[in-house]
């Protein structure tokens, strides 16, 4: 039992070992090839974390500079979606067939490319993370936001199914219907003229709403075609919203 259990720590230390390394090759990468943006570069890099940390997990220039606009960044953050460090999910201001028609390319939110990696890069305060991090990750045991990676694997498995990354986020101060967020929108492969969109809300725990997705489905209903929850639970279909268990994400 006791040398299982060593076999069972070392992988962790030597899985998070190599992990850094690739850590290290892209801030090498960034300095060798990101030629003039390296800072900016750099900065994006390092605050990815931090970013998608946050309730909302926009990702906030002003934590990069405090004048910071995104004319001035917005080569840095392609320079990382192009070196697939990086995938950026823009906000489409209506959720209607073209969600690229309807781009705000000044409000992203940023996923890293590969979510394992993101686990290491977060918890940066020592040179290798041990296998009692893993182990508190797993079984919900650690104060963290653990939404962060749970959005990141289905920004990651969407990418890889071929869909591009969209939300949508509405704000109306005078009026609380007219706000909601919404994790993805995904596109049906055969455009019609109408019910083109899916909305996809990204649930971490097993205790959430659905506030968002109500009021996206009661506001723009000639739009939106099936909507989904992605959650840890089992599938089922409920009032107009298909939940999914989130290893489902990729057959969307």
């Amino acid at each position: 039992m006791e040398k299982s259990k060593q076999r069972y720590i070392g992988c962790f230390d030597k899985t998070d070992f190599i992990k850094r390394q690739i850590l290290n090759l892209y801030r090498n990468d960034i300095r060798k090839y990101a030629e003039g943006l390296e800072m900016r570069v750099t900065s994006i890099f390092d605050e990815l974390p931090g970013q998608l940390q946050k309730h909302e997990k926009k990702f906030r220039l002003s934590a990069l500079k405090a004048e910071a606009r995104m004319r001035d960044y917005e080569d840095a953050f392609l320079w990382l979606a192009d070196a697939k460090i990086i995938n950026c999910c823009f906000n489409s201001t209506e959720p209607s067939v073209g969600l690229r028609l309807n781009e705000d390319r000044t409000t992203l939110k940023c996923y890293m490319n590969d979510t394992g990696l993101l686990i290491s890069h977060a918890f940066n305060n020592k040179n290798i993370v041990d296998e009692s991090i893993y182990q508190k990750l797993m079984f919900q045991k650690i104060e963290i936001n653990e939404g962060m990676f749970v959005e990141n694997i289905v920004a990651q498995m969407l990418t890889a199914a071929g869909h591009k990354l969209f939300f949508f986020s509405k704000y109306d101060e005078k009026n609380a219907e007219n706000r909601m967020e919404i994790d993805f929108l995904i596109q049906k492969p055969m455009i019609t003229s109408r019910h083109n969109i899916s909305p996809v809300e990204v649930k971490s725990t097993n205790r959430y709403t659905t506030t968002s997705l109500s009021k996206i489905t009661n506001k723009y209903r000639q739009y939106l075609s099936t909507a989904y929850i992605l959650h840890s639970s089992d599938l089922k279909e409920d009032n107009g919203i298909v939940y999914l268990p989130l290893y489902m994400t990729e057959l969307l």
